[in-house]
């Protein structure tokens, strides 16, 4: 097997979702016969530098003295993140080797997380991260700052984290005809990830044609076999009908499409994927 290409990646952060992302990475490299990656970025915010004028009223000699202490406290700030990355990436390999993963890789990278993910890009099977990190883990009415972006960014599968770690015995796909969707269908038909499971097929339309659709793709799932397939049409919010069939049916992880229109759209009239980011209450598998 090559441990440098079709990687399960998972971000680690440190966060209170650390554990369940390494749980849910672990589960899908097996699943998949992939290598499994762990990946901890330092970011080095510039925003977060000091930009105080120091040329005022203070003399030359203290304000140089000044900055040699404020460039020595950055220095030792950044010896700390490293420190402290490691730990994370230890503690982590420790935990994914306890659930099977043989030799698990490890990298720490300096820069932007995102940045950082497409140039990983091309060695990607499928990125597993939390839906949100440290900054907003106890708001749960929120997703990660960066999440939007790297969803966005990616054209490989991500599995979004955001409750503790359950082996998936029931999958939704959230199924609307569109092209994010069909890829979605396809992934589902011709994975080893969901042999054996059931699949809910679900679409969300007030539109009689999309029953036509859900049946061509339901028997799609059928000839791949291996999956028990339930068709269902649904009326409503999109993310309101889904959210309480998933509830309903002891849904275990949602497959779905993720950002089919532009920024604007989105901006205008609400982001579909960030309403189901936001609000459901299980992992999600998006692909755009």
């Amino acid at each position: 097997m090559n441990t440098t290409k079709n990687l399960v990646l998972a971000g680690i952060d440190g966060s209170s979702l650390t554990h369940a992302v390494c749980d849910y990475a672990a589960w899908l490299a097996q699943k998949v016969d992939a290598p499994l990656k762990l990946l901890h970025t330092i970011d080095h915010h510039p925003e977060a530098t000091d930009h105080t004028d120091l040329t005022g009223n203070i003399g030359v000699d203290s304000r140089d003295h000044l900055m040699d202490e404020l460039t020595q406290l950055e220095q030792q700030r950044s010896k700390l993140r490293l420190q402290q990355g490691k730990q994370f990436l230890q503690a982590a390999k420790e935990r994914v080797m306890q659930a099977g993963i043989l030799d698990p890789l490890t990298s720490q990278r300096h820069g932007s997380l995102v940045e950082s993910l497409i140039e990983l890009e091309s060695d990607l099977r499928v990125l597993v991260i939390g839906v949100r990190g440290k900054v907003h883990e106890n708001q749960p009415d929120k997703i990660g700052a960066k999440l939007e972006s790297i969803v966005r960014s990616l054209h490989k599968p991500i599995l979004v984290v955001n409750a503790e770690f359950k082996v998936p015995e029931r999958i939704m796909l959230a199924y609307d005809g569109s092209q994010a969707s069909e890829k979605a269908l396809d992934m589902v038909a011709n994975s080893p990830l969901y042999k054996g499971l059931t699949c809910h097929l679900v679409c969300v339309s007030k539109d009689e044609g999309k029953g036509q659709l859900l049946e061509i793709a339901a028997n799609k799932l059928h000839l791949a076999g291996g999956i028990e397939v339930i068709a269902k049409k649904l009326v409503g919010k999109p993310e309101l009908a889904l959210s309480e069939y998933q509830e309903q049916k002891a849904i275990d992880m949602t497959v779905m499409g993720a950002f089919g229109h532009t920024r604007i759209h989105d901006w205008l009239l609400g982001s579909f994927t960030v309403k189901m980011l936001t609000h459901s209450p299980k992992p999600l598998l998006l692909l755009r």
